[in-house]
């Protein structure tokens, strides 16, 4: 284990795996950096950093109001801490809300590369009507914690419907544990449904945006409109496969980004 300070003094600790380029793996949501281990034996050329994110997992202090502004900015700021900690110009890789402060990082961050899985952006006419953190903050006031985080679950990792939630649930690995989070987790989809993508990203690397048929239809029509306002992107959909790409598919999306990165 790997432990680094980011600017606020807040200590930020990684895992490492494997020995080459630096590769730091950022999971969104409510994933642990566990959300990873399908995906780190794909890349052995790498060396995988894994962190995981402060207030997911671990503890934070400050005040428990925070603006949408601060917690993208406070999330972008411990990406660039990790990128300046290792070795040379890492290429970052981010899944949803990992995707969104990767490239957001990359604004400020001197990377190799980005590759962006289905970031967390609302498309516009999608977002005015977003109100899942409203909906959850209001649960959590009832102390309905673990309805909240149902509700995340409903509306971002199964928007199609799901048949059995309970069973469901019973078989994800992070849960009941998750719903100590819920309060990171109504942070974080505020922070979500404010931003507004700028019509330009300031990105000099290149960028690989990725997304899958299966997943949220606006989480597809946001990771296209992301590729659009960066200046050096590469689009690519896969058949077939969801929102947790990466570690549904691990070595088809591994390999399409091992193409991407030789390049």
């Amino acid at each position: 284990m790997q432990t680094t300070q980011s600017t606020d003094g807040t200590e930020l600790s990684y895992e490492l795996y494997g020995d080459g380029r630096p590769l730091i793996l950022l999971h969104g949501g409510m994933a642990p950096r566990e959300y990873w281990d399908p995906v780190i034996p794909h890349f052995g050329e790498y060396t995988a950093v894994v962190p995981q994110r402060p207030g997911f997992g671990t503890c934070l202090d400050g005040p428990a109001e925070t603006s949408p502004s601060e917690v993208l900015e406070r999330e972008s700021t411990y990406v660039q801490t990790l990128v300046d900690d290792v070795d040379g110009d890492p290429i970052l890789l981010g899944h949803s809300y990992g995707a969104l402060t990767g490239i957001e990082a990359a604004t400020d961050a001197t990377v190799e590369a980005v590759v962006a899985y289905e970031p967390a952006v609302l498309p516009d006419d999608f977002r005015t009507q977003a109100n899942l953190a409203d909906r959850m903050a209001a649960l959590v006031e009832q102390g309905e914690r673990r309805e909240a985080v149902k509700r995340y679950i409903e509306l971002v990792l199964h928007p199609e419907g799901i048949d059995d939630l309970d069973a469901w649930l019973a078989e994800w690995p992070v849960w009941p544990d998750c719903v100590d989070l819920v309060e990171e987790v109504v942070r974080m989809n505020r922070a979500v449904e404010r931003y507004r993508l700028p019509d330009r990203l300031d990105v000099d690397a290149p960028v690989l945006v990725l997304t899958g048929t299966d997943g949220p239809d606006f989480l597809r029509k946001s990771a296209r409109a992301t590729h659009e306002a960066l200046p050096h992107s590469r689009f690519v959909e896969f058949d077939g496969i969801g929102h947790s790409g990466p570690s549904e598919a691990p070595e088809l999306i591994s390999a399409e980004v091992d193409c991407f990165l030789r390049k």
